[in-house]
C-alpha cells in the first residue's frame, strides 16, 4: 500500500487514505497510525495479516455461512464485523467502541450496507460487557488500542470473568494483543484468560514468537475444547502462515506469568519505532 497517496479526508485527527488501483478500498488512520483497512466493494478482503488470522480462526470455529452472535470489544473501521455480515448473514453483532467520532467518521466515509446487523455501542468494554445478559453471544473479539497500546483493563482476570459470563458455554474468545519476546506481558494475559477458560491456544507469526520482533498475538479460548490440529492446519495453509501453540508448547514459550487482575492491570508494551498493529 502506498503510504504517499493523498489522503481523501482529514479531521480532527482521522485520515481515510484510498488504495492506489481500488476505488472502494481505503485505510484509516487515527493520530497518523494505521488502524484499519477496509474494501467497500469486497469485505472479505482483509489486507492486515493479523485480521486475516482471526479471520481464519473464526471461520474454523464457526462456519460460514451458520448465523453467530458476535461481541466486538474495538471497532475502528469495523473491518471484522462487516466480514462476518458478508460470510454469515443475519448475524447479530454489537461493536463496544467508545470513541463516538470516530464512530460517526466511519459511517460518514466508509457506510455500513443496510440491514447489516450490526450494532455500534458508544461505551468502553468494561462497560459495554457488564451491560450484556450472560450467555449472549457466540463469539468475543477483543481487539482494542489505545493509541498504541492495548487498555489495561480488558486483560485481567476478571475482564476475563466477564467475558466468560457473556459467552455461551462452548463461546469461544479471540483477544489480539500485542509483545516481543521474552513476553513478559503476554505471559501474564495468558495467565489472566486461563482463569476464566480451560482451553488456551495462542498463535502468531514464527518470527514474533521466536522473540525476533513485535508482533500481534491472538489469543483464542474457551470453556470447550478447542480444535488444535484443524487450528495448525489452518494457519500452515493461510495466506499469512502463523503458528499455532498449545498444551505444552505453549507452556514452553508463554507460560508462568503471574495473572494480571485489575488491582495491578498493565498496558501492553508499545510498538519500537511508531510501528502499529491495529485491525
Amino acid at each position: 500500500m502506498d503510504r504517499a497517496s493523498t489522503p481523501y479526508d482529514v479531521r480532527d485527527g482521522l485520515t481515510l487514505v484510498p488504495e492506489p488501483g481500488r476505488s472502494h478500498a481505503f485505510t484509516l488512520r487515527v493520530g497518523g497510525a494505521d488502524q484499519s483497512h477496509v474494501d467497500l466493494a469486497d469485505p472479505t478482503r482483509l489486507v492486515f495479516e493479523y485480521v486475516q488470522r482471526i479471520a481464519d480462526t473464526l471461520d474454523l470455529l464457526r462456519p460460514p455461512p451458520d448465523r453467530i452472535g458476535v461481541v466486538h470489544v474495538g471497532g475502528a473501521g469495523l473491518t471484522l464485523p462487516r466480514y462476518v455480515a458478508v460470510t454469515r448473514p443475519r448475524s447479530a453483532q454489537v461493536v463496544l467502541e467508545p470513541d463516538a467520532d470516530l464512530t460517526a467518521y466511519v459511517r460518514d466515509h466508509l457506510p455500513l450496507p443496510s440491514r447489516s446487523g450490526i450494532k455500534v455501542r458508544p461505551v468502553d468494554g468494561r462497560t459495554g460487557l457488564a451491560g450484556l445478559r450472560d450467555a449472549y453471544a457466540d463469539v468475543v473479539v477483543v481487539d482494542a488500542f489505545e493509541g498504541p497500546v492495548v487498555p489495561p483493563d480488558l486483560t485481567t482476570a476478571e475482564a476475563f470473568g466477564e467475558v466468560a459470563r457473556v459467552l455461551r458455554p462452548d463461546g469461544v474468545l479471540l483477544a489480539n494483543i500485542a509483545d516481543r519476546g521474552p513476553f513478559a506481558y503476554a505471559r501474564r494475559v495468558l495467565a489472566a484468560a486461563r482463569t476464566a477458560f480451560a482451553e488456551t491456544v495462542v498463535t502468531a507469526e514464527p518470527a514474533t514468537l521466536k522473540g525476533r520482533r513485535f508482533g500481534n498475538v491472538l489469543l483464542v479460548a474457551s470453556r470447550a475444547p478447542l480444535p488444535v490440529q484443524a487450528m495448525s492446519r489452518r494457519a500452515a495453509s493461510s495466506v499469512f502462515p502463523y503458528r499455532v501453540l498449545a498444551g505444552p508448547d505453549l507452556d514452553s514459550v508463554l507460560g508462568g506469568g503471574a495473572r494480571f487482575t485489575d488491582a495491578d492491570a498493565e498496558a501492553s508494551p508499545a510498538p519500537p519505532g511508531g510501528a502499529t498493529f491495529f485491525a
